[in-house]
């Protein structure tokens, strides 16, 4: 019995030993720089490889995993950084933007090579926190600030936002659309504009209504804010947040709703149409990939169907097949690049001409949009 016992210490202390071996010395192959498409990157498995140490990486997350939403696909992506690598990344949950931000930030930089950051309100502390450590590299998600080590990310939303948009078109009865937005900044101001014009496409003479809830994840909030569009006798409700409040509110009284992010469909099976939903984890394998390599170079990446960071999530049950098949057939053309999201003619609120017909927005202007498209009934906060 006791040649037993030592025989398998000797047994777990030898695994130990090569497991943890292997997390030190585990990295990839060769993979696509930052300037390759994240479906590439998907596909490239690592190795071990002795002469190439994979860096200490740490996640930022503005709310939980648990939301169902935004967080939980970055955690998706993060979780497949580590089964790539064989490594253990840091996670750092609940940091609100601001001056704590800023603070977590500084203090994941100091033994950390690589960092994360999750949230638009995480730009200031992290372009603060990067000039202080030149030799980290920081990535902001959805920013737009870059230092020689901090780049910026984000999804084309609008183009998933835009297919949702198509969906509510042909769903609504009554031409009354609502849609709850998070904060009014450019990311969710171009979506909602997506959505609204590509409702407008199925019929000219739907209106859609826009509250915020200025929150990113607070069900309770969320919820209220879309009972207030309910009430206003909305028969499909769009949500930009990253809790399933407002679809969970729709169901309840019986009327189509799409969530964000993620597929939300288990939260309200009963009137789910489909939404955006994001995937980073391609991309976030191909950027651990490039520090490993050395090839890391600051950048600001977007990218879209063609590239498989966007997406639209599966439909609910009882959407009709002659829906799903005219989001599909505008999906191709995107993917084809036949069609463009914000190709004019496009007016604002005051019937002002923003887009000419047949001229198209650049990259850029998308990214700084602050104005509402005609047929939307609500205001941008300053």
């Amino acid at each position: 019995m006791k040649k037993m016992i030592v025989t398998m210490f000797v047994l777990v202390i030898a695994l130990m030993s090569a497991c943890s071996q292997a997390s030190k010395t585990a990295s990839p192959s060769a993979s696509p720089s930052p300037s390759t498409t994240p479906s590439d990157a998907a596909s490239a498995e690592p190795s071990a490889d002795p002469g190439k140490e994979a860096p200490k990486v740490a996640f930022v997350y503005i709310g939980v995993p648990g939301d169902g939403g935004w967080t939980f696909e970055h955690d998706k992506g993060r979780q497949m950084v580590e089964e790539k690598f064989g490594i253990k990344t840091t996670v750092v949950e609940n940091v609100p933007e601001g001056p704590d931000a800023e603070r977590v930030f500084e203090e994941l930089a100091q033994d950390h090579d690589l960092i994360f950051g999750t949230s638009f309100g995480y730009m200031d502390p992290m372009f603060n926190v990067a000039q202080k450590y030149p030799d980290v590299k920081f990535m902001h998600a959805t920013g737009y600030k870059t230092l020689p080590n901090l780049a910026t990310y984000q999804g084309k939303g609008y183009q998933p936002g835009y297919l949702a948009g198509i969906a509510a078109g042909m769903l609504t009865q009554n031409g009354k659309i609502g849609y709850v937005g998070a904060f009014p900044i450019p990311e969710v101001i171009y979506t909602i504009n997506a959505f609204t014009l590509a409702a407008q496409s199925v019929n000219p003479d739907i209106e859609v209504s826009v509250v915020w809830s200025n929150t990113w994840f607070d069900p309770a909030t969320e919820r209220q804010a879309a009972i207030s569009l309910l009430d206003q006798g909305v028969d499909v409700l769009a949500n930009y947040q990253d809790s399933p409040a407002g679809i969970q509110a729709a169901q309840e009284r019986g009327v189509w709703g799409m969530g964000n992010d993620s597929d939300m469909n288990r939260f309200a099976p009963e009137t789910y149409v489909t939404n955006p939903v994001l995937n980073w984890g391609p991309y976030y394998v191909e950027v651990v990939q490039s520090v490993i390599d050395g090839t890391w170079e600051t950048h600001s990446y977007y990218g879209g169907f063609k590239e498989g960071m966007v997406d639209i999530a599966p439909f609910g049950k009882y959407v009709p097949a002659e829906v799903i098949a005219a989001v599909e057939a505008k999906e191709a053309e995107i993917i084809a690049e036949t069609f463009d999201v914000f190709t004019g003619p496009i007016y604002d609120q005051a019937g002002a001409e923003k887009v000419a017909a047949g001229a198209s927005l650049s990259q850029e202007d998308i990214l700084v949009m602050n104005y509402f498209v005609k047929g939307i009934k609500g205001t941008i906060p300053e």
